[in-house]
């Protein structure tokens, strides 16, 4: 499951990432989620987005960058063929009120 590859990927990177908000969020953290997938002759297509949560607004925007700059290096696990850049952008969580930024990505996979 490429989710499980990329968050494992996120995290020996050294970045606190989860699949889903955790239940009392402090601190700078990130989630994945896959927002959507298809299958071409052999290889599997993701999109995935990678939401950057930080106590400031610039926290959040350079835990993103620098995620961004890890997830542009993913094609160098085998299971991943390339990982592109589709956007990010501010994306302030305005239901926990805390800063946060979110990058897409396209992923082709095995």
């Amino acid at each position: 499951m490429i989710e499980e590859i990329i968050l494992n990927y996120l995290r020996e990177s050294g970045f606190p990432c989860y699949l889903s908000v955790p239940e009392k969020p402090s601190g700078n953290f990130c989630v994945l989620d896959k927002t959507g997938s298809g299958h071409d002759e052999g290889l599997f297509h993701a999109t995935l987005a990678v939401q950057s949560y930080g106590k400031s607004k610039f926290s959040a925007a350079q835990l993103s960058h620098h995620v961004v700059q890890a997830m542009l290096d993913a094609d160098t696990l085998p299971e991943v063929v390339s990982c592109e850049l589709v956007t990010d952008y501010d994306f302030p969580d305005t239901t926990r009120k805390l800063p946060r930024y979110q990058a897409v990505f396209e992923l082709v996979h095995y």
